[in-house]
């Protein structure tokens, strides 16, 4: 049986970078200004942001239905099967959407919640394809992928909170006042929530208390046994920024293959530009003999 992999750019992975992994790329719609674009396709990261910085109107969007069923009917002209893996249901609407339309497909196509967004969706994508690549069937990746959901922890530092205001997630007030206090939120997505974790004061302590969290949480991947990457994120308007962020995430956790990638704009367009994030989460492979087991 032939299974194509499917995700959406929240995974991090372009279209064109899609097409060289051989993995199937659903670019996600951003409005700016009342004008659609297209996540990695005419709006790169340097634009979306500086279109933040500049007060236009910006609004992410998930794919339409129309869209994702042209997908769909393209991949499996040539394929027996697919597995979609779209953004954490937690974080959109647009997984149960295409749970619904999946049921006119009678099972070819197998849509995939692994509770993810950014790095831990990009890790969870390419298992996924090498699970393919292994023999699996579209049925088993995706429970393999699910059966490892909860086992991913993301942590963000917010460096404004001018974009949390203008989301309705906080109060003018409380803007006003963090601002002036310099206050920096520290959210964390566990499992199908985004939740506000902490409040720092100052840049640099909340990286700090941030390395902090994640501390405990590699420390249990370690002892479970499993396979499990440690990813950075973050949506940095200067590069040098971004290699900052890199160094003092590879300082503190030496011996880590840790990949950095751009926040998905569905999650900057929340956050701002200047956040920082870091990531733990589980892998699976074609040796797991237990992909439904969790750490928990």
């Amino acid at each position: 049986m032939k299974v194509a992999i499917m995700t959406d750019a929240n995974s991090g992975i372009s279209v064109s970078e899609g097409a060289e992994l051989g993995v199937h790329v659903l670019p996600m719609p951003v409005l700016i200004d009342g004008k659609i674009y297209y996540e990695g396709v005419d709006l790169l990261s340097e634009e979306f942001y500086a279109s933040l910085r500049e007060g236009r109107d910006v609004t992410t969007s998930q794919p339409s239905p129309g869209d994702v069923l042209a997908m769909w009917e393209n991949i499996l002209a040539s394929n027996d099967a697919l597995v979609y893996v779209p953004m954490s249901s937690g974080l959109s609407t647009s997984c149960q959407t295409a749970v619904m339309l999946s049921q006119d497909y009678n099972g070819r196509v197998q849509v995939a919640d692994n509770h993810s967004i950014s790095v831990p969706m990009r890790y969870c994508v390419m298992d996924a394809l090498e699970l393919a690549r292994a023999g699996w069937s579209a049925v088993q990746i995706k429970e393999a992928l699910e059966g490892i959901a909860g086992d991913t922890h993301i942590y963000i530092g917010v460096d404004t909170l001018e974009y949390l205001k203008k989301g309705g997630r906080i109060t003018p007030a409380a803007a006003a006042m963090g601002t002036i206090l310099q206050l920096k939120p520290l959210l964390k997505i566990e499992g199908d929530k985004l939740d506000a974790f902490a409040k720092v004061r100052g840049t640099l302590p909340c990286k700090r208390r941030l390395i902090a969290e994640m501390r405990p949480l590699i420390e249990r991947c370690e002892q479970s046994g499993y396979p499990f990457s440690v990813a950075a994120a973050g949506t940095f308007p200067e590069q040098a920024e971004a290699e900052e962020w890199i160094q003092m995430a590879r300082e503190a956790f030496p011996g880590y293959e840790i990949r950095y990638d751009p926040l998905a704009f569905s999650i900057g367009a929340h956050t701002g530009p200047g956040a920082f994030g870091m990531a733990v989460s589980r892998r699976v492979s074609p040796k797991d003999l237990r992909p439904n087991e969790s750490l928990a």
